[in-house]
This record gives structure tokens, sequence and C-alpha cells, in this order.
């Protein structure tokens, strides 16, 4: 077994490193999410933490870690008898991105269950996690059905396992800690509520730190455990601090008054629900327990506040968390502390220096401290807490200039003159919309979302067919009627019916996959006629929300002056394609037949990427088509994008032509574009839902589809 990697020699990262041992100290807290970059210690202080957690007393031989004292009545290994227990450290358990939901939640063996009665249960992660930590990697890749059971198994502390009325129930608490990069797509909001707490990290920009960063981590892999070894009187330390705060926990007071700054900071930001005062008021309670006091104070419930609210704010789509630490000094200014009670036995210092040097806590010439994980956070303001060395004054927050009208251009960019005509300036999108509904034709196998008709694990049962591998989901009458014909044959004696393997049946259902949503924006110069761009991004902006409600992935191609450019490859991050929108200028002329190519060759890879991933092409423009393009040679503009569009239509893109021309006379070249694709073509008017009732309508492809769509299809 590998050692792992000190958690008090991670440098800086104080926000992260609280906030996780706060989690240790009371774990109803509720987890941890750390957002931050890559490369900036997220995994390996998370798994790191297990290390200081107490160890468990578990019953001998269960393998749900039942607690001795109060075993879980309705444990599939019991019940069990009173006795003493087995020590065991707390685990940390790891849910892969990939992992399937029968290894999460547990397996049944159907089999047995319909030909023997017997309920034979083999447990899965869920249970594994019991009593310890489980952790989620790559939180914001999570597929949506495994997304949907940690939910019930957070909310109601308890797994549940059904299989065609045969159920099994064991208990599943734990502390969820999250990692993700908020470039690679957002969480769903209904599991961001379900982290206690949220950290923003990102790495040091000081040199003296990213130096001590490297030095430490070469030394630990030069030499892991003698590494280790230097740092064990500091991990012995924040253990036994971890102990004390634990023990203190119930002693801790929390007044009214404390209650009332709860309550008026809450009300304040306009957090939705009741869970965030619940997360504060525990959250306090333990940042006093873990400064060795017993009395919530101001400095406990803004720190709380600093942790618990970035995530729960209501903001607009696309803003990323954050919370206005003026507002909240303003918040609390009308309160003062309650009469602190006399503090118990001095306590020692919950974690050590943080930042010697390589070789150790002996070394004198450790690195400064870290940035602290972001604007979001702040380190302890409790004696007890980790001694981190000042951070650097923050350079006062410039005045934010008056908004210009969303059709009027940015005044803080000028215009530039480009080589094909005047560049005009970014201009802010309109307000977004809800979108009708547009999803790609047949039957598609891919990942799990909310836009087109797909082969899933979940949704309703179309039919029945032999199980390819292990049996997920039992075809209850298909199976009976595969297995009644042989009844005689087997010897059947008793009500009992006899299966064999071979009788068994997997349903196949039907639900929504996310498709690849790929945005093919004209942004040149007829584009900003008339004010047309602000429509315009306001359109494309409504689509992306609309694609991450749906769980799609996106890109983004913009064409113009002589070029086509591939803005944003394809990505989960429907943030960084409204970030990319938001600043994209108009000008020069319209190379249509080079964006139509370019959106070609990148689905074509796309395919290679992710077969399973069906594609769907929004083209944004008014059909105008004034210049060739490099890619597409030379010729009239209007056949070779005519040559571009029937070329994706062979390949059985499915496309759809947002028509952004206006005013009394109207070319109809979008309509014409839309037609050489095979799909539809709607104005910016037509693609609001509430203008067609409401009405969905598939994209339709007019050529022969390719021979992958032909299999989905099926």
């Amino acid at each position: 077994m590998s050692t792992p990697y000190p958690f008090t020699a991670v440098v800086g990262q104080s926000d992260l490193r609280l906030a996780l041992l706060l989690n240790a100290v009371s774990p109803a807290v509720g987890g941890v999410l750390v957002r931050g970059e890559k490369g900036t210690a997220k995994s390996t202080a998370v798994r790191a933490l297990s290390a200081l957690l107490p160890q468990v007393d578990v019953v001998p031989a269960c393998r749900f870690s039942c607690a001795p004292a109060a075993p879980d009545p309705a444990c599939p290994d019991g019940p069990h008898e009173a006795g003493p227990g087995d020590a065991r450290a707390a685990r940390m358990v790891e849910l892969p991105v990939g992992a399937s939901e029968d290894r999460l939640v547990g397996a049944l063996d159907i089999e047995r269950a319909l030909s023997e009665g017997v309920k034979a249960f083999e447990p899965g992660l869920l249970a594994d996690a019991h009593r310890g930590i489980l952790y989620v990697d790559e939180v914001n890749l999570l597929h949506d059905h495994l997304v949907d059971v940690l939910l019930d198994a957070a909310a109601m502390g308890a797994s549940y396992v059904e299989r065609e009325g045969v159920s099994v129930r064991h208990a599943a608490r734990f502390l969820l800690v999250g990692t993700m990069n908020p470039e690679e797509g957002e969480l769903r909001p209904q599991l961001l509520d379900r982290f206690g707490l949220t950290v923003e990290v990102a790495a040091s920009r000081v040199p003296a730190e990213r130096v001590e960063v490297v030095r430490r981590r070469l030394a630990y892999e030069d030499d892991p455990a003698g590494f280790a070894t230097r740092w064990a009187g500091d991990e012995a330390e924040v253990r036994a601090g971890v102990v004390a705060a634990r023990a203190l926990l119930p002693q801790v007071r929390l007044g009214d008054n404390a209650l009332l700054m709860i309550a008026a900071v809450c009300a304040g930001f306009e957090v939705d629900g009741m869970r965030a005062d619940i997360v504060m008021a525990r959250t306090a309670c333990a940042l006093a327990a873990w400064a060795g006091r017993t009395a919530v104070l101001k400095e406990d419930v803004r720190q709380a506040a600093l942790l618990a609210l970035p995530h729960r704010r209501r903001r607009a789509p696309f803003d990323a968390p954050g919370l206005d630490e003026a507002k909240l000094d303003e918040l609390l200014d009308g309160f003062d502390d309650d009469e602190p009670e006399p503090d118990p036995e001095p306590q020692p210092d919950r974690e050590p220096d943080p930042e010697p040097g390589p070789e150790g806590p002996e070394d004198p010439d450790g690195g400064p401290d870290g940035d602290g994980g972001g604007p979001g956070g702040g380190v302890p303001p409790q004696g007890g807490g980790p001694q981190d060395a000042p951070e650097p004054a923050e350079a006062p927050e410039e005045p934010r200039p008056a908004e210009a009208p969303a059709d009027s251009p940015d005044p803080a960019k000028p215009s530039a003159q480009g080589a094909d005509g005047p560049e005009q300036a970014a201009v802010r999108a309109s307000a977004p919309f809800r979108t009708r509904v547009l999803s790609v034709p047949g039957l598609g196998e891919g990942a799990a979302g909310r836009r087109s008709r797909a082969r899933t694990a979940h949704g309703r049962t179309t039919g029945s067919q032999r199980p390819r591998g292990h049996l997920t989901k039992l075809h209850l009458a298909a199976t009976v009627h595969a297995a009644a014909p042989h009844q005689k044959a087997r010897g059947r004696a008793g009500r009992g019916l006899v299966i064999r393997k071979d009788d068994l049946r997997q349903a196949t259902r039907e639900g929504r996959e996310g498709n690849l949503v790929l945005f093919l924006v004209d942004a040149s110069g007829s584009m900003a006629a008339r004010q047309r761009m602000s429509a315009v991004k306001g359109a494309v902006l409504s689509l992306l929300l609309d694609a991450y409600q749906r769980r799609d992935k996106v890109g983004l191609i913009t064409f113009r002056g002589t070029s086509a450019e591939l803005a944003l490859p394809p990505t989960s991050s429907v943030d960084a394609a409204a970030a990319r929108l938001e600043r994209l200028p108009t000008g020069g002329r319209t190379p249509l037949a080079a964006g139509l190519l370019k959106a070609h060759e990148v689905l074509r890879i796309e395919r290679l990427r992710d077969p399973s991933r069906r594609p769907l092409l929004v083209v944004v423009t008014d059909g105008r088509a004034t210049a060739a393009g490099g890619a597409a040679g030379e010729g009239d503009p209007r056949e070779l994008s005519a040559r571009g569009a029937r070329l994706l239509a062979a390949g059985g893109t499915a496309s759809v032509v947002v028509d952004c021309e206006s005013g009394p006379v109207r070319l109809g070249l979008a309509g014409a574009l839309a037609a050489e694709l095979g799909g539809p073509s709607v104005t910016l008017d037509g693609l609001r839902a509430d203008s067609l009732a409401g009405l969905v309508k598939d994209v339709r492809t007019a050529t022969t589809p390719a021979p992958h769509t032909t299999r989905r299809a099926a």
C-alpha cells in the first residue's frame, strides 16, 4: 500500500484545510466541495484527511461497519449481539466517475432470489463508506443516475437496493467530499446544495510558495515513507486536536444572538431553503470547538458564512459562486458577541506551523503560507486553529462602470480596423429566455441526459433481451415466460419456478441522452446591422442555458473575415462557452463555407473520441456568404457554402439553422441553407418556447443517416 502525502505538509490552502478539519470535528457539517483549477492539491489534501480521523469501533465480521454500541437493526448481516467491537481506521472510499450503479449501491443475485428465495447481497461503495469518507473526484462529471443515488443516501442516511420486489436496506452515513474543475462543467443544483461547505482553491502566485510546493513534492516522491515519518509528529498533534475538539463539541453553546446573526446573514443573501442556516449553525459550533471554546462568537458566524454560503446564494445563470464580504460585514455590524462563558483548560494548538522546510518540521527555512484558496474563505479566526502567515492585502476593488444598454457596444473595448472591414466591439447579450426543445431524431445510446430519445439504464421499459454480462434490470414477466415451458422437464415439484440462468431477461428501457451541441455563430459585419448581435447573443445564451439543463456537451465555432475559429472545443463547461460568447466581437466579411467545413472537421474528431454521443449542429446566421475562406478554396462563396452544407448532411449530422435576418425585406438565405443541411430553420422569435406553445420538434435530416446513426435508430 502506498504512503499517502501528509495532510500537514500541504503548502498554503488554509481554507481547504480548515473546511476538511471542521468536517473531521463535526461530520454533521455535511461534507466539502472543493472547486479549483487543476494541480492545486485538491485530491492530495482530501486523501490525506482520512489519516487524521479517529478510529471507529465496528461489529466483528459485519460488512456494513455497524457500531457495537448501537448496531443497525436492519443490517443485512444482523441481528448483532451485544459485545466488544474491533477498532479500525476510518475508511476513505473513492467513487470513480465511470462506476456503475451496482458498484455504488451493491448488487443482488436475482437468480438465487427467484429460485431459492435468498437475499444474496454484495455490498457496494456506500456500505464501505459508512462512518467514513466518500470521495468523488471530478464530481461534476458524475452521471445523473449516480447523482440521484448519492442524493437519496445523503438525505436519508441509508441505502435502498430494490430489484423486482426484492429489497435490501443498510445504513449509509458518510462524509461526502467532492473535487471539481469548474472549467469542465458545473454541478446540478440539487447535488451542490448537499455539500455543507465549499472552498475555492487556486495556485499561489507567490514564487516562494511555489518553490516550497515543488521542494516538498520532490522530497516526498524520492522517499515517501521517510517524508511521512518526518511529518508524523505534526500529524499526531493535529489528530489529537481533532479528538479534543470532538470531545468539546457537545459543550459548545449556540446562543440566541448567534442564531439571529445566522438568520440575518442567510436572509440578507437570499439563500433558498433552510439548509444554509442549519449548516452555518453546525459549522460555527465546530469552529468554536476547534478553537477550544464553548461559546460561538461573531467571528465564528462570519467564517461559517464564508464557507457555507457561496454555493447557496441566489445568482443569475452562469454566475460563479462567491460571497460579497463587504455585505457580510454590513449584515453582522449590528450584532455583538454573547457574553462569553469561561473557557475550559487551554487547548494545545490544533495544527503546527504548516510551513517548515522539506526535511520536516525542524527545518527553520519553511516557506510562507499560500493564498488560502480563493476569495470565498479565510484563515481560522480562532487562536487554536492552524497558524498561517498573514496574507497579502487585497487590492481595492475597482469601481464598476455603468452598464450600457444591451444593444450598445462595450465602451471599455475600442473598435479595431480589420483586414476585411471594420471590427466592432463586443456587445452585451440580451436577456435569456426559455427556448423550444430541439432534439436529434432516432434512438441513441449516449450518456444519460435530457434531450434526445435513447436506450438508457433508467426510463420506461420498452422490451426485454438476453443480458450481456451482469444482469442489472430484470424483466420479470419475460423471465417467467422464458422459464415456463421447461418446468416439467426440470422436475418442478412445488409452487416455485425452477429458474436457470438462460431464462433471465434484461429489461430494455428508453430515456433521454445528452448530446453534443455545436454552435456555429456568424460574427461577420452583417450581424452587427440593426444591433442584431445583441439579440443573437441572447438567443445563443438561452440555448446554452438549455444545454446546461439537459446535460449536453457544447462547443463554439465563430466565423468572420476570411476564416473560422474554434472558439471553444467541445466541453461540459457551459459557463466557459457563455464567457467566450460574451467577448465575441463582430466585423468583416462572411466566410460561411469555412465555418461549415470547420464544423465538419470538429464533429469528425468528436465522433472518434466519443462515438455514442450524437451531435446537434446549431447554425446561427442570416445565410449570407460573401467570402470563401482559406479552407473552402476558391470559387463562388454561395456554392462553396452549399457544398459544405451537403457534406454535413451526408454525414448524418442533425442540424438546425437559427435565421437572424430581420427587417421588412428578407432574402430567405438561411432557409436555403437549412434545406441543404436537411434540417429546419427557425427565426429568433420562433426559437422562444412560448411563441410555439411549448411545441417540441425533432431536427430532421433529409439525407440517409450515417451507419452509426442507423444502428442507434434500429
